[in-house]
Order: C-alpha cells, then structure tokens, then sequence
C-alpha cells in the first residue's frame, strides 16, 4: 500500500469509498454491488452454505462487506397494479427451471405515431415521492455505521424504449426523430427534477447517483458512436450536469464491449464507470486503466458469466486479486460482481470472492 495500513484502520465504508473516488488506496478495495444482487436460486444456496459453513445468514454477512447502500425516498404516487410501474411498463414473470426474470409484456406508447399523442400517457411526477423521508431513511441506512450511499436509477434511453419498444426506438431515431426526441426529454426532465430533489433531501449525505443506459452488447456497441453522441449522450450531460451541482459523482452502468465509447462516456460527465463486462469483446481491465484511468473510476468487473458460475474457487480469488492489483492501483476502483450472480453460482465462489476483495492488498 502506498497509504500506511495503521492509518486507516477505522475507515468508515464511507471514508474507504471516498478515498478510492479521490484515486487514494485504503485499508481494502471498497466492495459494492451496484446494479447488481444474488438470483433468488443462488441466495438461496448461499443461505445454506453460509449458515452451514460461519452460522450466519446471508444479508448479515453482506451488511459487514458492502460499503455501498442505496436509499430512495417513499412513494406516494397513485397505486400501481403489481406488474406496472411509474412509467406504466407492465411485466411478466418466465420461468428459466428454479426461477424467474420479469420481462415486459406491454409497452404503453407502442402505438404513439404522432408527437400530439405523448399528452394522453399518463406521464409521472414527482410529486409522487415524498423526498422528506429521505433523511431518515439516510438515517436507518447509516445505523450501523456510516456508509457511501447512493440514489437512482436515471437510465434515459432505457426508459424510453420501456415504454415505447427496442426496435420502435432505433426506428424512431432514423424516421421519426421528434417522436424520438420528444419521449426522451421527457424522461430526461423527470430525472433531473428527481435527482435534483433528492439530492436536495439529502443535504451532502449522499456520495453516489446511479443513472445507466445499455449501449453495448457482447460484441460491441449496439449503435455507431455518431448515433450515440447525436440521440443519447446530450440528455445524460443535462442530467450529469444537475447531479454535479450538489458535489456528487455519477455511477454510470452499461453493460457490453464499451471501450469505444469510454473516451465520450467521460466527455458526458460520468465519475464512475460501473459493471466492467471483461468478457465482452475489447473489454481489457488493463487498458481501461492505462487509458483512462486517472480520469475515471471503475466498480464491478468480477465476471458473472464465466469465473464465478464455472470456475473453481481459486480462479475467482485470482480474478480478484487480479482485478485488484491493476484496477485498485492508485485507488479509483470498487470491487463487485459485474452484473447479478445467476442461478447455479456455486456459493463457495461467491464467498470467495467477497473473502478475497476484503482481505487483499493493492
């Protein structure tokens, strides 16, 4: 470590988290798990191993890693059906064998063609949040110590294409670009009066907003880079822009073979690049540091499609160390697993990797 270890042993998660934003190493590589969890299937394996194998359950022994949590404020909006949400997307749970995704089954402006109709969707506000719950809900979050907290969830095209469908949107760009427009400075509107609020409520307490947009797939990005910076990318620097007004840094996920993108990804104004897909195409932890790492900072990264689900235990504590060693070095780097453990993740490989990230060094 370039920092002495004896001064940083009583590091709150929240001073660990933000030592590594500032690009400082600490006491370990802070742990999170953002945009991320553990498939109902594989919790409940790791429940038995960790009750079996410690004595102790499994959201006790997270609750002592994790050193990122999120809080949102309560909603008071209009009841929503069980399958709806605030935008009106409804979902459908299908079965994969011993459990379930939930993929959408309606998309409410599917049929919009004409920019007039967007006034019929019954668009949400935020006077559906009650954003003065929001201290005391910091308040539980920090009760057993303080920690780097985070709110969400401002994924602009994301959103848009929820409500509207994939295709439809891709479409709407090239043919029907007010349509396009229109839907997503709508979203974009929404999200930067909530964060705003938020971030308000919660009077400096608040280190981290996660917004998200999937832009890339396994092989690349699903648009030309032109494409993004034309349709995208100026709505996410609007709302990026309102998030840094209060001092708080942007976590931004997407998924996929990025690295094309990073360079503008930064230009946007994100702090944090998170999920780190290392298995997609072009995706080198190595290079990600090299190039950009003294203007950006990383989390996630451990892979949920090959290490943990099929490697042995000793390959995810070298993934870690690994990931550790070139990401973590110089600080800049929170350790997580790349997107949500899946369904027949053995549980001794995601204790492995939790026991390695808080036990190795940079």
């Amino acid at each position: 470590m370039s920092l002495g270890l004896d001064r940083h042993q009583s590091l709150s998660s929240r001073e660990r988290v933000r030592l590594a934003l500032d690009h400082q190493e600490t006491d370990r590589i802070p742990i999170a798990m953002v945009c991320s969890g553990i498939n109902p299937p594989a919790r409940r394996e790791l429940e038995v191993y960790l009750q079996r194998e410690r004595g102790i359950d499994v959201q006790t022994y997270l609750d002592g890693l994790l050193d990122v949590r999120s809080v949102a404020p309560a909603y008071v909006g209009p009841s929503l059906a069980a399958d709806e949400d605030i935008w009106g997307v409804r979902r459908a749970a299908f079965s994969y064998g011993s459990g379930s995704y939930d993929e959408i089954v309606h998309y409410p402006l599917a049929e919009i063609t004409d920019v007039s109709d967007l006034d019929d969707h019954p668009w949400p506000s935020v006077e559906w949040f009650d954003y003065a719950s929001l201290p005391e809900r910091i308040a539980a979050a920090n009760a057993d110590g303080e920690h780097c907290l985070m709110v969400s969830n401002g994924n602009i095209f994301e959103t848009s294409w929820y409500m509207r469908g994939f295709e439809r949107m891709f479409l709407d760009w090239a043919l029907n670009p007010e349509l396009a427009h229109t839907i997503m400075g709508r979203v974009t509107e929404f999200y930067v009066e909530h964060f705003s609020r938020m971030l308000a409520a919660a009077d400096g307490a608040v280190d981290l907003a996660f917004t998200a947009d999937d832009i890339a797939g396994q092989n690349g990005l699903l648009m030309s880079l032109e494409m993004w910076e034309q349709s995208l990318k100026p709505y996410h620097v609007r709302l990026n822009a309102a998030i840094h007004e209060f001092g708080v840094k942007v976590i931004y996920h997407t998924d996929g073979g990025v690295m094309d993108a990073v360079e503008s990804l930064i230009d946007m104004g994100i702090d944090v690049l998170q999920a780190l897909q290392f298995s997609a195409k072009g995706m080198d932890p190595r290079v990600l540091k090299e190039r950009f790492g003294e203007r950006l900072c990383f989390e996630g990264g451990v892979s949920v499609q090959t290490t943990l689900p099929f490697g042995t235990v000793e390959d995810v504590r070298e993934e870690v160390e690994e990931l550790i060693s070139v990401l973590g070095a110089g600080g800049g780097y929170i350790l997580g697993p790349s997107h949500a453990i899946q369904a027949g993740t053995p549980p001794e490989n995601v204790v492995a990797m939790f026991d390695a990230a808080a036990t190795t060094r940079c």
